[in-house]
């Protein structure tokens, strides 16, 4: 039975871990690496020596540095003056900082000013993707009418807004873009009102002139930063279809996904952050592999009346689990709480948000997630001690009847039929249950895999600070102590826990802490954090059982003795050596 156990927790750990990176070396996994984020913001100093903001795309940056670009060329030179004539508008929140072109009306720039980059210090977050020839954020798009979506244009957005700035006394503020074609013939506005406190903003689209449907591009990789990081999770985009969350990314075979609706909402997401639009009314969505690792998404609105309104909330921040909730639309669901394997488990996401809620009530104690995980990861402990004590004493009675067991396979190794017979004739004598010591194991698995999920993908852990030379549990310890002494206590675990295995394959075992050590080094300090906590108290737990709870039966003991097989005859007494009050008993009651 152990080895079954055994066979089913290496080939489980080989599928979990070793089927991502198989995918990415054949190639068929189109996201395996992260998009580089231009997070560079360019200023230009004027005459009067103010300073001017602007973020500017691929193509302008390479006409400014073309060195081919000269007064020769009329149409380029008059191309280069609209993109120094650009416009960049910032809003500035004490959340994120907006950046928004009157060319095409598009987010040119997100900053997360709470939130810094793990790559380098001191820079904010940006989720927009400013690298290459894609859409970006809030473009429109509709057949025929390239002006919607072109930039660098000379009849540009007309800009407006309300407000100087954003504070506790003007919590929101409006701004307008407005567009108008030469002959007048399309008309278009787009509303954007920000707010004080919020990642969400409220979009209202007006148009006239445009009688085929519209797209609202979210955007081109908006949302995803940290993509080429991690195995797990729901990575790139998915969205609501009725009631089903669908977790799907255009891929080299399938470059374009689309779907008519009715879509709650739309998002691109990484492990730690999101972007997502939600429409008023039903749309469908349009998805596309723009390149390896680039993928663009736009809600597909319907066109109908002229004058139409279409009205959206565009939320662009990390994925908190309760500001997710809040929106009471099952976006808390990207946080994927049920991985398991590939595809969400149910048991496992049914535990895991009670004990992320208990996490994060003990981190309001102690203001320290370490210390809250090692916490969290005694009351746990502490919870399964019935189940462990069960589990103890089956398996040290599986030991005691080894003779037995190996006599019987012995003698009927040729019927199996009789042997199980013989062994469950043992077992019901020795009241002995042979799956009784992994049946609590399989029991505490969707509580280990939920802690594994929690650790693994909540951003609450994301720059979050332990001690000493742990200054953030979402990454791997630079120094590699946890790690090993992960493996460490694992060994010595290995050591002292009761098995009935034979000799060989406990040895076989002890190459386990060796391959997990390596495998932990590139795990999340948090998530070692509990595996090293969970080890020592197994330890602790397992030597005040031996000691004092249900101490192993020593040779020549009644207990083992009346399990031992027998020998041969019993041999005489030595002369002079006084017999046992127990032995004295049995002749007395022979005779």
């Amino acid at each position: 039975m152990e080895k079954r156990v055994v066979l089913f927790l290496v080939l489980s750990l080989g599928i979990i871990f070793g089927y991502d990176l198989l995918l990415k070396e054949l190639g068929y996994s189109p996201f395996s690496n992260s998009p580089i984020i231009d997070e560079e913001i360019y200023k230009e100093e004027s005459q009067d020596g103010s300073r001017t903001d602007r973020s500017s795309s691929a193509p302008a940056d390479s006409a400014l540095e073309d060195p081919t670009i000269s007064s020769d060329n009329p149409e380029l030179m008059a191309d280069q003056a609209v993109v120094v004539n650009e416009e960049v508008l910032f809003i500035e929140t004490p959340l994120v900082r907006v950046g928004l072109s009157n060319q095409g009306a598009v987010i040119t720039s997100w900053e997360l000013k709470k939130f810094l980059t793990q790559t380098e210090e001191n820079t904010p977050v940006q989720l927009v993707y400013t690298n290459g020839q894609y859409p970006g954020p809030l473009t429109l798009r509709s057949e025929g009418h390239e002006a919607l979506t072109t930039t660098l244009r000379e009849n540009p957005y007309q800009v407006k807004k309300d407000f100087e700035k954003l504070d506790e006394r003007n919590p929101t503020g409006r701004v307008v873009f407005t567009y108008e074609s030469d002959d007048s013939d399309v008309w278009v506005e787009k509303v954007l009102i920000f707010h004080y406190d919020s990642y969400v903003v409220d979009l209202e689209i007006r148009t006239r002139g445009i009688p085929e449907k519209l797209d609202l591009v979210l955007g081109t990789n908006f949302g995803l930063v940290e993509w080429g990081q991690g195995f797990i999770g729901l990575l790139g985009s998915a969205w609501m279809m009725g009631e089903e969350l669908v977790k799907e990314s255009p891929e080299a075979d399938n470059p374009t996904i689309r779907r008519e609706g009715p879509v709650k909402w739309l998002a691109l997401q990484d492990k730690y952050f999101i972007s997502v639009f939600m429409p008023e009314k039903a749309a469908g969505l349009v998805a596309k592999l723009e390149n390896e690792s680039v993928v663009s998404a736009a809600l597909n609105l319907p066109l109908g009346d002229e004058g139409q309104v279409h009205k959206a909330r565009l939320y662009a921040g990390p994925k908190q689990f309760d500001v997710l909730k809040s929106f009471e639309i099952g976006l808390e669901d990207t946080i994927d709480f049920g991985w398991f394997i590939y595809d969400s488990f149910e048991p496992v996401k049914f535990v895991a948000k009670p004990l992320f809620s208990v996490l994060r009530s003990i981190n309001e104690y102690t203001n320290n997630f370490g210390w809250a995980i090692i916490i969290l990861t005694c009351g746990i402990k502490l919870l399964f001690v019935p189940l462990q004590y069960k589990s103890y004493k089956s398996m040290q009675g599986m030991k005691t009847i080894q003779g037995p067991v190996a006599k019987l396979q012995e003698k009927y190794k040729d019927d199996k039929q009789k042997l199980n017979t013989e062994l469950m004739k043992l077992y019901k004598e020795h009241k002995v249950n042979p799956v009784g010591g992994c049946l609590p194991m399989f029991l505490q698995m969707p509580v280990f895999i939920a802690l594994f999920n929690i650790l693994y993908m909540t951003i609450d852990l994301r720059q979050a600070p332990f001690m000493l030379w742990i200054h953030d549990l979402s990454i791997q310890d630079p120094f590699y102590v946890l790690p090993v002494l992960m493996g460490a206590s694992m060994f010595v675990q290995q050591k002292i826990m009761p098995t009935t295995a034979d000799p060989n394959m406990a040895k076989m075992m002890l190459i386990l802490p060796i391959g997990l050590t390596f495998l932990f080094v590139t795990f999340p300090a948090g998530l070692v954090l509990y595996w090293v906590t969970n080890n020592v108290l197994t330890i602790a737990q397992q030597f005040v059982t031996d000691r004092y709870v249900l101490p192993p039966p020593k040779p020549g003991t009644t207990e083992v003795a009346k399990t031992a097989p027998s020998s041969g005859p019993e041999k005489p007494d030595k002369p002079g050596k006084k017999k046992s009050s127990s032995q004295q008993s049995g002749k007395s009651k022979k005779s």
